[in-house]
């Protein structure tokens, strides 16, 4: 195991990856004798793509943030670092099961769920490489999951040619509750939104963390992409959720980043929705890789279709300027003054032409996009904010 300290990318040092509470030590990932120049600027990119407030906000421990920094930083593949802090997760998780210790062990799950996730993000492509690291993050959540104290199941509706996957995160398993539909945008996913769930379950709501058509799931195992009319897999999702008896018929929807645009185009489409909360999202999607063009692969694969031309088309068709004056119900928006996906002259039009009576634009001047760096903050303050608007009594 390697032990010294080492030197990161923005010259501060990082911490030693070895630790003295695994179970059975693993060999640590090889440091590369040397790092061609094409090969640094594409580990720097990840580095620069995956902060550590973003690592930190949707999952990934402190240790395991500065360790795969630390790892990538000296020349590691990123995939490699992320998958072998998932399996050391997943060695103390199971180590803590056999102890008797089911608390740790759901905390060490997690854990694995959120190293797995992140090093999945680095493959751009569904090759069976990243679809072999998705089963192992669905797989270290659901070890977690029936070690929760309250109820969490995977869940599942049928839609087009496929599935629509999702968790599904109760407070109880007797009394019925209202429920947030939670979605994330790009990349990252379902899972990567657990903590803003958690805060949800916390206060008396139920929680649906989705991959909807193009994301994560429901698009890596049962073939949905992305279409520009993607509200009518939430309108789907609500037809089963509305015959659900352990659930009270009151729903919001929470979308973070590009997530957002699809909240909003869902909650213009479907009345059922009854209050809507979009973190760094916009109101034209586009602008994002416009600005980068290069991200136009990672549309084409939401969409399961090459060529720049059919990735726009799906945009243009969820570019909500059109229709803002139809969103009519409750509307929370958050974004950073500064934000490096969407500008916020982008996302400001949302608030500005939703005819909704109930509306506030919330703008964090030192944010992250989908301030990631004030994550306690946003998710108290989003939660709160639907027990207000779904009558949750805490």
């Amino acid at each position: 195991m390697l032990r010294s300290a080492i030197i990161t990318a923005d010259g501060t040092t990082g911490t030693s990856w070895s630790i003295p509470s695994d179970p059975a030590p693993a060999t640590a990932p090889e440091i590369p004798a040397s790092v061609s120049s094409e090969r640094r600027a594409e580990l720097d990119a990840f580095l620069r793509a995956m902060p550590p407030s973003r690592l930190l906000s949707n999952g990934m421990e402190y240790a395991d943030t500065q360790n795969i920094r630390s790892m990538v930083s000296a020349g590691i593949d990123w995939v490699e670092a992320g998958s072998w802090l998932g399996e050391r997760n997943l060695r103390i998780a199971r180590e803590a099961i056999a102890a008797g210790h089911c608390i740790t062990a759901r905390s060490y799950f997690l854990s694995a769920s959120a190293c797995f996730r992140f090093a999945q993000n680095a493959i751009a492509t569904d090759t069976d490489a990243k679809k072999s690291l998705y089963r192992r993050l669905i797989a270290a959540f659901a070890d977690a999951a029936v070690l929760d104290n309250r109820p969490v199941e995977h869940w599942a509706t049928p839609y087009k040619d496929g599935q629509i996957c999702a968790w599904l995160m109760r407070p109880s398993a007797s009394e019925p509750s209202p429920l947030v539909v939670v979605l994330g945008g790009f990349d990252g996913w379902r899972e990567e939104h657990h903590a803003a769930a958690a805060a949800l379950v916390e206060r008396g709501i139920s929680a649906l963390l989705i991959d909807a058509p193009g994301q994560g799931e429901s698009r890596l195992f049962h073939n949905l992409f992305l279409t520009g009319d993607v509200h009518r897999a939430f309108s789907r999702v609500l037809d089963v959720l509305s015959e659900d008896p352990r659930l009270i018929q009151r729903f919001g929807i929470w979308g973070n980043s590009f997530g957002g645009s699809l909240a909003v185009q869902a909650a213009i489409a479907d009345q059922r929705l009854a209050a809507c909360c979009i973190n760094g999202g916009a109101s034209r999607p586009l602008e994002f890789p416009e600005r980068y063009p290069r991200f136009f692969g990672k549309v084409e694969t939401m969409i399961g279709a090459s060529g720049i031309d059919r990735a726009m088309d799906v945009l243009n068709a969820i570019d909500l300027r059109e229709t803002l004056g139809k969103l009519s119900c409750p509307l929370l928006q958050l974004h950073s003054e500064h934000d490096q996906v969407f500008s916020l002259a982008n996302a400001r039009l949302i608030h500005d032409q939703a005819s909704s009576l109930d509306k506030k634009l919330l703008v964090w001047e030192d944010g992250d996009h989908c301030i990631y760096n004030h994550a306690t903050e946003r998710n108290c303050t989003v939660a709160d904010w639907f027990c207000e608007r779904l009558k949750v009594v805490e």
